[in-house]
């Protein structure tokens, strides 16, 4: 994934995240089902007084068939926009946000904990907060079995590091108090799920200082991907 356009406003850092992940998934036989999402917003106090308010609103998905034309192909595209507002500690200057999705294979995903830890990549703990590790990758081109279900970021952003080598970063990183990423059409395409299946969106905000190193994750409400 690439990002297209980068914006840098007053109030905080706008990325744009155009992307076409498995654009091959075209639906052939059936109408595209367009599913307005609400959204969300979490607030959390830290022990140093930083408070963090995050938020998702302009979501969607639009669901189609894929051209696999069988029970086990599915193909979403999904849009949003994730925003932050840090409060209450004049020290805390910034941080990192990771969106993301979760897919669930006849698993149930809409829980707070979202039912325990993924078969494959990523991690959540019981009170909802996405780990950032090696397993999740940037892919929305996911083969899942039943029971099985996998968290993967949606920002690819691509960079030289010291030595002129690129490096690919799963977050943007914003100064200030105040953030928001945006994405457009990013595509899911699902194989493998004969049963039913669900996609979950969530957004990682990640804060530090030299006092803390805290995490926040904010919820989307679950949508059925066929």
């Amino acid at each position: 994934m690439n990002i297209r356009k980068s914006l840098t406003r007053a109030a905080g850092i706008g990325v744009v995240a155009t992307a076409a992940l498995g654009l091959f998934s075209t639906g052939a036989a059936n109408a595209d089902t367009f599913v307005g999402l609400p959204g969300g917003n979490v607030t959390q106090t830290f022990s140093d007084g930083t408070q963090v308010h995050g938020w998702l609103d302009g979501e969607s998905a639009n669901i189609n068939p894929s051209l696999g034309s069988t029970p086990v192909h599915r193909n979403a595209w999904v849009s949003g926009t994730a925003h932050v507002h840090l409060t209450g500690n004049a020290s805390v200057n910034g941080g990192n946000i990771y969106p993301g999705y979760v897919v669930g294979c006849q698993v149930n995903i809409s829980g707070a904990n979202a039912s325990g830890s993924p078969s494959v990549g990523g991690s959540w703990d019981s009170s909802g907060n996405v780990t950032p590790s090696a397993g999740v990758g940037t892919s929305g081109n996911l083969t899942l079995g039943p029971g099985q279900a996998q968290a993967f970021y949606i920002l690819d952003t691509e960079k030289a590091d010291d030595f002129g080598n690129d490096i690919h970063k799963t977050y943007t990183a914003f100064t200030g108090n105040d953030a928001s990423v945006a994405w457009s059409d990013e595509t899911i395409g699902l194989t493998g799920c004969g049963g039913y299946a669900q996609a979950r969106s969530f957004v990682s905000y990640e804060i530090s200082d030299d006092h803390i190193q805290g995490w926040v994750t904010l919820w989307g409400k679950p949508f059925s991907i066929g």
